[in-house]
C-alpha cells in the first residue's frame, strides 16, 4: 500500500506540472489542443487524488501499521468510523485531505466555467494547479503521509486523540476545508482575469456562486467547532479565541466583505480594485490559517504540531504569491478604474464601504493579536499572553458595530438616499429598537454588551420585517395574490436579496446567543451520594459514583437526578471522566447537558473521590446558547435561498388572479436535539483538590492565564482542567489570609515567569503595543476610507460642474433602474 501511494502522490505532482504547462502555453499559442490537453491533465489528478484518499482509509481501516501516519492516528480497537475520520487526524493526512478536496472542487469549476469563460479557464487551470504543486511537494520531500517504519512495524496504532474522537470533530475539519480551498477557486479567477485583462464584471459573476458556497462551508465549520468546544472542553463556553479557531475565522471576515462589496461593483461599476484586493487577501488568510496551525508558529492545543521547516515553506511561498499577485493588481491598475463615485455618503455604497472596512479590520486585528505573543517573543524573549479577555474586549463593539450595519445597510438607497427617504425608512426599525431597549432596561438587564445587543437585535428584526412587508405589500398589488404567495413570489424573483435578508436573521439570532452570555450563571458544588444542592430553578441530586469499563476506557460516572422548583425530576444527567488506556495520561471529561430553548444546564464533574464517594461537581446554566446554534440553522436557509437557480420557485412568479386559491407553505422547523451530549478535555494528570473556591477567587483567577500546557490559554477562572482547580483552591486561601488582588496577581508574575500569565497583556513595555496597535490601525484605517471617500465625492461633483446641474429625469431614471435591481 505504501509505495502505491507515495507513486500517486509523485504522479499528482507531475500531472499538475504539465497542467500548469500546457495550459499556458496553450493560451499564449492559441492551440486549443495543448489547452485541452492541460484541462485533461487537471482532471487527471483529482482522479489520482481520489485513488490516493482511497489507500491511506482502506490502510486504516486495514490496520496496517507499517505505515508511520496510520500508526500515529489509529489502533485495533478504534471504531471504524474513527479510523477513516483519521485520515485527516493529522499534519501529514490533511495536507493530502486539502490536495484532494482542491483537485476535486478545480475540476469542477472548471468544468461548470468551461464555455462561459473559455478566455478564462487556462490561467484557472493554471493557478489551481499551481497551489496543487505546492502542497504536493510539501507530502512529497517532507510530511509523506505513506512513510513506512525502516524496521520492524508495531502490531498496533497509538490511536487517535481522545479530544478527536467526537462526531463534530470528525466532520468539522472537512467542513473547515471545504471553505478553505473553495476559495481558492475565487482567487484563481481573479488572477485569470488580471492575466488576460478581461476585468469586466463577468469573472465575478464566475465567483460569486463559489464564494457564498465556500462562504457557507466556513460558516458550517466555525458552527461545528463552536459544538465541539461546548461539548468537549468542559469550560462551559463555546468560543475561546484559540489560534487555530482564529484561524478559520480569518478568511471569514474577508469572504463576507467580498459578497458585500461585489454588488457595489455589479449595479455602480466602483470598488473593482478593491474587489480584486479581497479576493487575494481572502485567499492569502486561507494559507496564513493552515500556516498557523500546522507550522508551530502558534500554541494551541488544537495545532498538528512544530515544524520550523514546514514553516519556512510556508512562508516563502506566502511572500512568493502576495508579491506575485498584487504586482498584476498593479500592473492592470488603468483597467480596474471605477465607472462611477460616490454621490453620497448616506447610501448603500457608503454603508458597504463601511461594513468592508470594520470586516478587514476585524480580520487584521484577530490576526495582530493571534500572532503578538509570537512576535514578542521573537523581539524580546518574553511570550506575552493574549487571551479571551483581550479578544472580548476589542471585538465585542466592532460586533455591535457590525451588527448595526445590518440594519442600517437595506434602509439606504443607492447613490443617495433623501431626508424624506431616511425618516420613511428609519420610522419603523428605530420604534422597534427603542421598544426593545425600553424593555431590557424595565427587566433590569445589564445595558453594555446584552442590553444593547438586544435593542441592536431589535433594530436590524424591525428592518428586515418592514422590507420583506413592504414587498409583498407591492407584490400583492401587482399580481393579485394573497401575502403568502406574494412573500414566496418576492422571494423568487429575487433570491439572492431575500436570502441575504434570511441570513441576516440568522445573524440577529446567533447575536442573541451572545447577549445570553451576560445572564449566565456559575456554581461549583461538592456532593456526596444521597446529598443535594440548589442552583438557580434546579435541585441537583447525587445518587451514586460508579466506575465501568468498555475495553477501550475506564469511564467514572456521576449519576445525578435534577428537580425543578416544584420537586418534579425532569432529567436523569451522567457527567464523567473517562481514562483511555492508551491515553492515561490524558483524561477526558464528559459534559452532560440538558437542553432547551431558554438555557442549558451544564453539569460537569472535574474530579471525584472513590473511596469517600465525594464529587466536585460544576453547573453552568447558560442562557439562549441554542439560538447560536438554531441561527446558524436560518442562515444555512438563507444561504440556500441564495445559490438556488433562477428557475427554482417559478409557479410564484406568474400572475394569478385575485380570487385564486392560496399557494401552499411548506412550514420548516428545525428542532433543537434534547437530553444529554458528551464533552472530553485534555488534563495535566493532576487531582483537582475537592474544595470549592469563591466567586471573589475565580474572578481574580479570571485575570490569568492557564499554563498548564494542555489547554487553550483559557482565563483559570473559566477553565475547568485539574491545574486551575488547585490555582483557584490557592487564590481562595491567599484572599482568606488577607492579601487583594494585586498582590496575588504580582505573586503569580513574579513566580510563574512574568507577564506572560496574565490573560491579557499588561498596558506597559511591549504590551502596550496590543492596546495601541487597533486604535492606531482603526483611526488609520477610518481616515483613509474618509479621505478616499470625499475624493470620490468631490471627483464626482468636479466632473458634473462644467455641464451644470444633474438632469433630474436621468437620475431618476436610474434611481429606478438601481431600485429594480435589487
Amino acid at each position: 500500500m505504501a509505495p502505491l501511494g507515495a507513486f500517486l502522490l509523485l504522479l499528482a505532482f507531475v500531472l499538475a506540472a504539465y497542467a500548469v504547462a500546457s495550459s499556458i502555453a496553450g493560451a499564449r499559442r492559441r492551440s486549443s489542443r495543448l489547452i485541452e490537453s492541460g484541462i485533461g491533465a487537471f482532471y487527471t489528478v483529482a482522479a489520482v487524488m481520489t485513488v490516493a484518499s482511497g489507500v491511506i482509509i482502506y490502510a486504516f481501516v486495514a490496520g496496517d501499521y507499517s505505515i508511520r501516519y496510520v500508526q500515529r492516528y489509529s489502533d485495533a480497537v478504534q471504531p471504524v468510523f474513527y479510523r477513516i475520520t483519521s485520515y485527516w487526524g493529522g499534519l501529514d493526512g490533511s495536507v493530502m485531505f486539502w490536495v484532494f478536496l482542491l483537485s476535486c472542487f478545480g475540476a469542477v469549476a472548471v468544468k461548470v466555467n468551461r464555455e462561459r469563460h473559455r478566455e478564462l479557464i487556462p490561467y484557472v487551470v493554471a493557478v489551481i494547479a499551481s497551489v496543487e504543486m505546492f502542497f504536493l511537494f510539501l507530502m512529497i520531500i517532507h510530511n509523506n503521509p505513506f512513510s513506512t517504519y525502516l524496521t520492524e512495524s508495531p502490531t498496533d496504532g497509538r490511536g487517535l486523540n481522545p479530544l478527536l474522537q467526537n462526531f463534530y470533530m470528525a466532520i468539522h475539519p472537512p467542513t473547515m476545508y471545504l471553505g478553505f480551498v473553495g476559495l481558492t477557486i475565487p482567487f484563481a479567477f481573479g488572477m485569470a482575469a488580471l492575466f488576460t485583462g478581461h476585468l469586466d464584471d463577468s469573472w465575478l459573476r464566475a465567483v460569486r456562486r463559489w464564494t457564498m458556497f465556500s462562504w457557507f462551508f466556513l460558516s458550517l465549520g466555525l458552527t461545528l467547532g463552536m459544538l465541539w468546544a461546548y461539548e468537549e472542553l468542559g469550560w462551559g463556553g463555546y468560543w475561546g479565541w484559540d489560534p487555530v479557531e482564529n484561524a478559520g475565522m480569518l478568511p471569514w471576515f474577508t469572504a463576507t466583505a467580498f459578497l458585500h462589496s461585489v454588488m457595489v461593483q455589479e449595479r455602480r461599476g466602483m470598488l473593482r480594485v478593491w474587489n480584486v484586493s479581497l479576493v487575494i487577501i481572502t485567499f492569502l488568510l486561507t494559507i496564513v490559517g493552515t500556516f498557523l496551525t500546522r507550522s508551530g508558529v502558534v500554541q494551541s492545543i488544537h495545532a498538528f504540531g512544530e515544524d520550523p521547516e514546514l514553516a519556512r515553506y510556508f512562508v516563502i511561498f506566502m511572500i512568493s504569491t502576495t508579491v506575485f499577485s498584487f504586482g498584476w493588481v498593479i500592473y492592470r491598475l488603468p483597467m480596474l478604474k471605477a465607472r462611477h463615485e460616490l454621490d453620497s455618503w448616506a447610501s448603500k455604497e457608503a454603508a458597504f464601504l463601511a461594513n468592508n472596512w470594520v470586516l478587514l479590520f476585524s480580520a487584521m486585528f484577530v490576526l495582530f493579536a493571534t500572532l503578538f505573543p509570537t512576535i514578542t517573543e521573537a523581539i524580546n524573549g518574553e511570550r506575552l499572553t493574549v487571551g479571551p479577555p483581550f479578544f472580548n474586549r476589542w471585538m465585542v463593539p466592532i460586533g455591535l458595530i457590525l451588527l448595526v450595519l445590518t440594519g442600517v445597510g437595506p434602509l439606504l438607497a443607492w447613490r443617495k438616499s433623501t431626508i424624506s427617504n431616511l425618516k420613511d425608512q428609519f420610522l419603523w426599525p428605530t420604534v422597534s429598537a427603542l421598544v426593545v431597549g425600553g424593555t431590557m432596561l424595565a427587566l433590569g438587564v445589564r445595558v453594555w454588551g446584552s442590553g444593547v445587543c438586544f435593542t441592536l437585535a431589535g433594530f436590524v428584526m424591525g428592518t428586515l420585517t418592514q422590507e420583506m412587508i413592504r414587498g409583498a405589500n407591492v407584490r400583492r398589488g401587482m399580481t393579485g395574490t394573497d401575502f403568502v404567495t406574494a412573500i414566496i413570489g418576492l422571494v423568487s424573483r429575487n433570491k439572492r436579496r431575500y436570502g441575504g435578508y434570511t441570513v441576516h436573521v440568522g445573524i440577529v439570532l446567533i447575536f442573541l446567543g451572545f447577549a445570553g452570555e451576560g445572564f449566565s450563571r456559575d456554581e461549583q458544588l461538592l456532593l456526596k451520594p444521597g446529598q443535594e444542592a440548589t442552583v438557580g430553578d434546579y435541585t441537583l441530586h447525587l445518587d451514586a459514583i460508579r466506575v465501568t469499563d468498555d475495553g477501550q476506557k475506564q469511564m467514572i460516572t456521576g449519576h445525578i437526578t435534577v428537580k425543578d422548583k416544584t420537586g418534579e425530576v425532569i432529567e436523569q444527567m451522567r457527567p464523567a471522566k473517562w481514562f483511555f488506556r492508551k491515553h492515561e495520561q490524558e483524561p477526558t471529561t464528559e459534559v452532560a447537558i440538558r437542553r432547551t430553548i431558554a438555557e442549558d444546564l451544564y453539569i460537569v464533574m472535574p474530579a471525584f473521590e472513590l473511596e469517600e464517594q465525594t464529587a466536585s461537581v460544576e453547573v453552568h446554566i447558560n442562557p439562549l446558547v441554542n439560538w447560536v446554534w438554531f441561527g446558524f440553522a436560518v442562515l444555512a436557509l438563507g444561504t440556500g435561498i441564495a445559490l438556488l437557480p433562477e428557475t427554482a420557485i417559478t409557479f410564484a412568479v406568474a400572475r394569478l388572479p385575485a380570487e385564486a386559491l392560496t399557494a401552499s407553505l411548506l412550514i420548516l422547523s428545525i428542532l433543537l436535539s434534547g437530553g444529554m451530549a458528551s464533552a472530553q478535555h485534555v488534563e495535566t494528570g493532576q487531582d483537582p483538590r475537592l474544595q470549592l473556591s469563591s466567586p471573589k477567587a475565580r474572578e481574580v483567577a479570571h485575570k490569568l492565564a492557564c499554563w498548564c500546557g494542555g489547554c487553550s490559554k483559557l482565563p483559570v477562572g473559566q477553565c475547568s482542567c485539574g491545574h486551575c482547580a488547585i490555582e483557584r483552591s490557592k487564590i481562595d486561601g491567599m484572599l482568606k489570609e488577607g492579601k487583594d488582588e494585586k498582590q496575588i496577581i504580582d505573586f503569580y508574575v513574579a513566580t510563574y515567569g512574568g507577564n506572560q500569565i496574565l490573560s491579557e497583556p499588561p498596558n506597559s513595555g511591549s504590551g502596550r503595543v496590543a492596546w495601541l496597535m487597533p486604535i492606531v490601525v482603526g483611526a488609520g484605517g477610518f481616515l483613509t476610507a474618509a479621505y478616499l471617500a470625499m475624493r470620490w465625492s468631490r471627483r464626482s461633483a468636479f466632473a458634473g460642474a462644467p455641464t451644470g446641474a444633474e438632469d433630474p429625469e436621468m437620475a431618476a431614471r436610474l434611481d429606478q433602474e438601481l431600485r429594480n435591481l435589487d
